[in-house]
C-alpha cells in the first residue's frame, strides 16, 4: 500500500505517517527531511524531485509519505492508493504547534537527521519563517485545497480518507491492520 499523509503544518503528519508506516510494516518517507538542508536551506526543485522519485521507487512494494510540497503532486500521487487528509479543526492544530514548538525549543531536538536544524524561541515566535506564523497564514487555504481534491474527478483513482478526529485515525490503524493480516493470510 502507498499512502501520502497530507493537512497543514502540526496537524500530526508525522506521526499518523510513522505509525501506519509501522502498522503496514513499510518504510516512512518525510517530505520535509528530503527538502531541508543544513542551516534551513531548502533543497531545488530540480534536486529535490529526483530525491522523492528515488525514495519512492527504493520502496516500489510500499510506503507511507507524510506531507504536502503542492508541486510534488505528480510525483508522490502517479502510484499513491491512498491520500489520508487530517483536517483537524483550527484551535487542536494551533495547540499542537504550539505545544510541539515549545516541545522543540526546550529539547533542541533536531528536526532532519545531519541537518543541525532546530526549533529555536526565535525562529518560532519572532521571525516571518515561524511554523506557527505558517499554520495560522495557510490552515484555512490548505483546508480549502484539500476538500476541493475530494471532489476533483482527476483524484478519482485514489481513495481519499478525510480524518476530523483522532479517533478516526485510530480506527484507520485498525483497519489497516485488519487488512494487512487478512492479505498476509
Amino acid at each position: 500500500m502507498k499512502i501520502n499523509v497530507v493537512g497543514t503544518s502540526g496537524s500530526g503528519k508525522s506521526t499518523l505517517s510513522k505509525r501506519l508506516a509501522e502498522a503496514l510494516n513499510v518504510p516512512h518517507i518525510a517530505l520535509d527531511q528530503l527538502f531541508w538542508r543544513p542551516n534551513w536551506q531548502e533543497t531545488p526543485d530540480d534536486e529535490f524531485f529526483p530525491e522523492l522519485e528515488a525514495a519512492l521507487a527504493d520502496a516500489a512494494d510500499g510506503w507511507v509519505l507524510d506531507g504536502n510540497f503542492n508541486r510534488t503532486r505528480a510525483i508522490k500521487w502517479r502510484e499513491v492508493d491512498m491520500i489520508v487528509w487530517l483536517d483537524y479543526g483550527f484551535w487542536r492544530t494551533f495547540r499542537q504547534s504550539f505545544q510541539r514548538a515549545v516541545m522543540r525549543i526546550v529539547t533542541r531536538r533536531e528536526l532532519w537527521p545531519g541537518t543541525g536544524n532546530r526549533e529555536t524561541f526565535r525562529k518560532t515566535f519572532l521571525s516571518r519563517d515561524s511554523i506557527l506564523l505558517w499554520m495560522l497564514t495557510y490552515w484555512r487555504s490548505q483546508r480549502r485545497r484539500y476538500l476541493l481534491d475530494t471532489m476533483n474527478l482527476r483524484y478519482r483513482h485514489i481513495q481519499i480518507v478525510r480524518l476530523t478526529s483522532h479517533s478516526e485515525a485510530e480506527f484507520l490503524i485498525e483497519r489497516l491492520i485488519e487488512q494487512r493480516h487478512l492479505h498476509l493470510e
